[in-house]
């Protein structure tokens, strides 16, 4: 009995009418079928280095983005102008349009670089105007502070900037430092709150030696809403010429130090009401 590949032995033979078959328009399955040859190794040597007919083809769902995309880059668009018109990848622009000619810039390099600038400050100006409209709105969301929303939040406010008690060193009293205006603003509204008289309070600016102390003493007594002759002696801080201050210029004013005389009871109610609030925020519920 004939062993069943002998019917390859005329190899040569087989090759010239798959490679016939295929220049006709054949399929691999229409040669397998006319040829009977079902071993799929052996067919794909007999037409080996003949291109497949059209017709066979898998149609490319991205041949018609390649094609416009040619099209474009001979109208002398830049990569960015097709990737934004077509919605797809720069690697795919880059492939598809790579042996086409780079266009002729359109503007010299200052007037690039004029319009780069421009389109930087357009998105500068975009963020902040959504920066501003978030906190507007998270400003509004606010509404009226009841009592209680203040004391805690000037409760709060304190334990986060203020003088601590310490057992090795006790200090029951309340004393506040700050640069930033609206703290300052927020604690003697606190303080106001607590029926803190402002006879009670020593106010004093601690600042460093090389700025303008008077525009200083002058700026934090208008935030207070007291004259500069109600301060104590300014705390002048020597600098280190070995350190590189940031906080210099017309915009630095120091801080605010705000010592409350005789406030050693309300310094243990504001302590003992921040681990209240401490304990009921981490309380789990039962």
């Amino acid at each position: 009995m004939a062993h069943p590949e002998n019917k390859y032995a005329d190899f040569e033979g087989l090759r010239e009418r798959a490679v016939a078959l295929r220049r006709q328009g054949y399929s691999l399955r229409q040669i397998r079928d006319e040829l009977k040859i079902f071993n799929n190794d052996i067919l794909h040597r007999l037409v080996k280095g003949e291109p497949p007919p059209q017709w066979t083809k898998r149609p490319n769902a991205k041949d018609d983005l390649r094609a416009r995309a040619r099209e474009l880059r001979l109208r002398g668009w830049t990569y960015d102008r097709i990737e934004a018109e077509l919605g797809c990848s720069r690697s795919s622009v880059s492939l598809w349009v790579r042996d086409l000619p780079k266009p002729e810039p359109k503007c010299t390099p200052e007037e690039q670089r004029a319009r780069m600038n421009a389109g930087l400050v357009r998105l500068r100006d975009s963020r902040d105007q959504e920066r501003r409209a978030t906190k507007a709105a998270a400003a509004a969301a606010v509404g009226e502070l009841s009592d209680r929303e203040l004391f805690f939040a000037g409760v709060a406010l304190y334990w986060a900037e203020g003088a601590k008690d310490k057992p090795h060193r006790r200090t029951e009293v309340l004393k506040f430092i700050n640069s930033d205006p609206n703290v300052i603003r927020l604690f003697l509204r606190w303080l106001e709150f607590l029926g803190v008289r402002r006879e009670r309070l020593t106010l004093r600016v601690s600042i460093h030696e090389t700025a303008d102390v008077e525009a200083a003493e002058k700026f934090w007594a208008d935030i207070a809403g007291v004259d500069t002759s109600a301060f104590s002696r300014t705390t002048l801080k020597r600098h280190n010429p070995r350190t590189v201050r940031k906080n210099t210029g017309d915009t630095y004013r120091g801080c605010l130090v705000i010592y409350v005389r005789q406030s050693a009871d309300l310094y243990r109610r504001m302590e003992g009401a921040w681990y209240g609030i401490v304990g009921a925020a981490t309380r789990r519920p039962d």
